[in-house]
C-alpha cells in the first residue's frame, strides 16, 4: 500500500462532505478525538504496573506442637 497523497486526503474530505455535510462533520471530528484520546488514555492505563494488592489470606501463626 502506497502513501496518501494530498489528493487522496482532498478526495477523501470531498465524499465526506457529500455524505454528512458541512454541519455535521465537525461534531464527527470532535467524536474521533475524543475516541482517539480515550484509547490512548485506556493504553496508557495498561501500561502501569498493577497497584499492589492486600492479601486474601490473613497472617496466621503456625501452631506449636511440641
Amino acid at each position: 500500500m502506497g502513501e496518501f497523497s494530498m489528493w487522496h486526503w482532498l478526495a477523501v474530505l470531498a465524499v465526506a462532505l457529500l455524505l454528512f455535510g458541512p454541519k455535521r462533520l465537525p461534531e464527527l471530528g470532535k467524536g474521533l478525538g475524543d475516541g482517539i484520546r480515550a484509547l490512548k488514555a485506556g493504553l496508557k492505563e495498561g501500561e502501569k504496573p498493577p497497584e499492589e494488592k492486600a492479601d486474601p489470606k490473613p497472617d496466621v501463626k503456625p501452631e506449636n506442637k511440641a
